[in-house]
């Protein structure tokens, strides 16, 4: 996926759960569907809970890697 497509971007670096996640949502319901939300975690938890989060949501995770400690969560909002 290109970063162009990135509508926005969330950069939770050093916030604990359940922050991000709140963060996220709140971005995700500010956007168009089918835009993307680019967001950056350094809580481990951050993984589990994004799970979680498109389970509950139907919102879909494109991608996700890790690289020195941080997460990297791409988000399409569908509906």
């Amino acid at each position: 996926m290109m970063d162009g497509q990135v509508a926005s971007r969330l950069d939770c670096r050093g916030l604990l759960c359940p922050i991000p996640i709140i963060k996220l949502a709140k971005a995700v319901k500010a956007m168009e569907v089918g835009a993307v939300v680019e967001m950056l975690a350094t809580d481990p938890g951050s993984v589990p809970d994004i799970g979680a989060f498109e389970k509950q949501t139907g919102h879909r995770v494109l991608d996700r890697s890790e690289s020195n400690g941080v997460f990297r969560f791409l988000v399409q909002r569908t509906k």
